[in-house]
């Protein structure tokens, strides 16, 4: 039996920055328990890679606080560590005058958070940029980039490592149980004790905090994200990132074009339920998550909007039929064809749902007895992961320290 001062459970993006900055800041005695043998293995590292400098999010938030400085801090981390950037930019084209006026509106709110942009109109304007996107104005933000995101966590664990911290990988958590001062934490290797938890869980964080009975009113809802790659040569379509305006009603963005750090160009995701928390194909079903996920109010709440079942009902098809995929992602390159696309990897998002039907779409962390948990650590978590972890960190030890007075 192993005794810790805290216990990091889940060991992507946040979890790690949780534990790198606690043992940056104090002498304590940190673990981090991995599920998988490997770090990164689901939401940190099967996310675009994306750094999102902060101009689609509402000035004076914590998304747009923590993504502008999660980006300048990225790139100064990435820098120091030899971890692969590419500082690319990103197009936000615009279809009909509606996006069209969104976008000046994006381009007012990143003036605010002290991003660089442009706003560009006509075709032969996008084009200077994206000679093969289509549309009608755009949003040229140079700022964002692209990270090798599983590098930049192996990164992070290694700091953490170095300062002290412990892994603990292919240690499942499946159950906390209360003791005096802290916890006893039930794995599938055994006990692990520690006077203080931080949930870091991802997928299955409101699973932990609920079994303590905090945040009962939120519930993951997992949905996948399918994407496509162009084929070799035909990545030059796409010489940045292309996206489309975004639909300030919904938390998912729709397809867009990513180039990444090892040259691909990924093209998605869509955004459709999944049929289980690791439910990577959309063959794959686990009866009782699914089960879960059917008996849960707020997700019918949800689904009673008809803009969300129309919503669901296209990315549906996004997902069962390729040409549907295709159709989506011409619109902003109609130049591409049906042939260079090809399947890639997909990846699930934990996306909160309250029990009122609502998408939370904005950090959610609760504190519990002798613990914290993060039960919502949305999009742009990985670019917000180091201001996030500090804050999450200093959460901790006004807890600790509150409690030793």
């Amino acid at each position: 039996m192993a005794t810790h001062d805290v216990a990091v459970v889940g060991g992507g993006c946040v979890g790690c920055s949780v534990a790198k900055s606690l043992a940056e800041q104090t002498s304590l005695d940190i673990a981090v328990l991995e599920k998988e043998y490997h770090l990164a293995e689901h939401q940190s590292g099967r996310n675009s890679g994306v750094l999102h400098p902060g101009f689609n999010y509402e000035p004076g938030s914590l998304k747009a606080r923590f993504s502008t400085e999660g980006t300048r801090r990225m790139k100064e981390y990435a820098r120091a560590n030899d971890i692969p950037l590419d500082e690319c930019g990103v197009v936000v084209v615009a279809q009909s005058d509606e996006e069209e006026a969104r976008l000046e509106t994006l381009e007012a709110q990143a003036d605010e958070n002290g991003v660089a942009t442009e706003l560009v109109r006509g075709q032969d304007r996008i084009q200077q940029y994206e000679p093969h996107a289509a549309g009608q104005a755009a949003l040229y933000c140079p700022e964002a980039a692209s990270i090798d995101a599983q590098k930049y966590v192996y990164t992070l664990a290694s700091d953490a490592e170095d300062l002290g911290v412990d892994f603990y990988l292919g240690y499942t958590v499946e159950q906390l149980h209360r003791r005096r001062g802290g916890y006893r934490i039930e794995t599938d290797k055994g006990h692990i004790e520690a006077n203080y938890v931080v949930n870091a869980a991802g997928l299955h964080a409101d699973a932990i905090a609920h079994d303590i009975g905090v945040g009962e009113e939120y519930q993951v809802v997992p949905f996948r994200g399918e994407y496509y790659e162009l084929t070799p040569e035909r990545r030059h379509l796409c010489e940045s990132m292309i996206y489309p305006t975004p639909d300030p009603s919904l938390p998912f963005l729709g397809v867009h074009y990513t180039r990444r750090t090892d040259g691909k160009v990924i093209v998605g995701p869509n955004a459709v339920l999944a049929f289980g928390r690791e439910a990577y194909r959309n063959t794959n079903v686990d009866l009782g998550e699914l089960a879960e996920t059917l008996g849960y109010e707020g997700f019918w709440k949800l689904l009673a909007s008809p803009k969300m079942l129309r919503v669901a009902w296209n990315e549906l098809h996004k997902s069962y039929r390729k040409a549907a995929f295709v159709d989506a992602a011409r619109q902003l390159v109609p130049t591409a064809r049906d042939g260079d696309f090809r399947r890639s990897y997909a990846g699930i998002r934990a996306q909160v749902v309250r029990d009122d039907g609502q998408l939370v779409k904005d950090p959610v962390f609760e504190r519990g007895p002798d613990s914290l948990h993060i039960l919502n650590a949305v999009s742009p978590g990985l670019t917000s992961s180091l201001p996030f972890g500090d804050r999450l960190a200093d959460e901790v030890l006004d807890a600790l320290e509150g409690a030793e007075t």
